[in-house]
């Protein structure tokens, strides 16, 4: 282990023990400001919220690439799948202090590889053919950070040309995860208010609206890591191209009328209108409207399916090919607004492998076991330093 994984081991297990929600994320910003000035980047702070933007000139001029990281942490009580807990625990030495708030999510890890990329290409900026923009987002969790940093304009007057990210992964520490063309599902929030309805005809409604579901919650675990998985394998990715995943609940508008919010996740993100449509008419036929609450559908997280398999090919290539592995499907429960950046500059997402199944960390993002094997840090920042640089000399070589 360098003394520069020694110190970034410190630095997660410090965002750790202080983790904050989103829109809260001040001490993380400033700590990671901190990091990036100490380390001669140009640093922007207070982007969107708490945002925290990095800039790191090279050796020459060149094309920007945009590496992001996201920073806020999630309320156990509304954010943790309800699975049971196995009474191990990893971050005894470094447990969250503040009640109900946890990084259970693994940004504290994000932001962690991220600042270790900067400070490493920081100490040799001859490796760096043109600029590298390191953005550091608050308020993920909610899908508002990134539109929030986007308003301010910052990110598009660097104009990257491409972008980059990791998320946590229950795949074991070591690995990287490519997913060419795929990523996470657009997320769709509609309500359906039923006038003059009673619970029979709510329930109802109900029902119906469950039948558009295509896939199963994971119910452990286990489960949730046999899933996962299952984007490798791609015999059985070949079988989930296509996916919806349906949460619903009842509530009541302010003059007592029964609603049946739904919040939809769906891959491809090209159903939304169609599915849409069949809700309106299910509405429709008992006797109710619907309404929109966030106005558009949030779009899908879409990897460039080129720049994801090239940069698969150049990571295999790099840190060896036993370290690669290749997503053929997305993953259907969880959505991302680094959509919102992808738009802005093709790129991709890696998982990030963090998982440790021997000594029971399962790298499950969102469970209240959620341990994650310190090591993939390390791994992390090796192969975003490799990728970036070169991804920069291969957009320089082409003018």
């Amino acid at each position: 282990m360098t003394i520069l994984d020694d110190g970034l081991i410190e630095l997660r297990r410090e965002i750790h023990r202080h983790p904050e929600v989103a829109g809260e994320e001040k001490a993380t910003a400033g700590l990671v400001a901190d990091q990036l000035r100490a380390a001669g980047l140009d640093v922007t702070t207070g982007v969107g919220g708490h945002g925290v933007i990095g800039v790191l000139d090279g050796s020459a001029g060149g094309p920007t690439v945009m590496y992001r990281a996201d920073m806020d942490a999630v309320d156990v009580r509304y954010n943790a799948l309800p699975f049971p807990r196995s009474g191990q625990v990893f971050d005894e030495a470094f447990a969250s202090r503040v009640p109900n708030v946890a990084h259970l999510c693994g940004h504290d890890l994000h932001t962690t590889v991220g600042v270790g990329v900067a400070r490493a290409l920081a100490r040799d900026s001859s490796r760096v053919r043109g600029r590298l923009a390191f953005v550091f987002q608050p308020a993920e969790e909610p899908l508002q950070g990134a539109r929030a940093m986007l308003g301010t304009g910052l990110v598009q007057r660097l104009a990257p040309r491409e972008s980059y990210a990791v998320h946590c992964a229950p795949f074991p520490a070591g690995t990287i995860t490519v997913s060419p063309g795929y990523g996470l599902p657009g997320v769709d929030n509609i309500r359906i208010v039923l006038p003059d309805s009673d619970d029979t005809a709510v329930a109802a409604v109900a029902t119906e609206v469950q039948k558009i579901n295509t896939v199963e919650f994971p119910q452990s675990v286990a489960d949730y890591h046999a899933r996962f998985h299952a984007v490798l394998d791609p015999e059985v990715a070949a079988s989930i191209q296509e996916s919806v995943s349906v949460i619903q609940w009842t509530e009541q508008t302010p003059e007592g009328q029964p609603v049946v919010s739904i919040m939809l996740k769906v891959w491809p993100q090209e159903r939304f209108p169609e599915l849409r449509t069949r809700i309106e008419q299910l509405a429709a036929q008992a006797g109710g409207n619907v309404e929109y609450p966030y106005g558009d559908a949030f779009p899908a997280m879409v990897n460039s399916a080129d720049l994801s398999t090239a940069a698969g090919r150049y990571l295999s290539t790099a840190m060896g090919p036993e370290s690669v592995l290749w997503g053929r499907a997305s993953w259907p429960h969880n959505c991302e607004d680094f959509a919102l950046f992808l738009r802005e500059a093709p790129g991709s997402m890696f998982y990030l492998g963090v998982a440790d199944a021997e000594k029971g960390m399962n790298g499950a993002p969102h469970t209240l076991d959620f341990a994650a094997d310190e090591r993939a840090i390390g791994h992390g920042v090796r192969a975003m330093t490799t990728l970036l640089t070169h991804r920069l000399a291969a957009l320089a070589s082409r003018g």
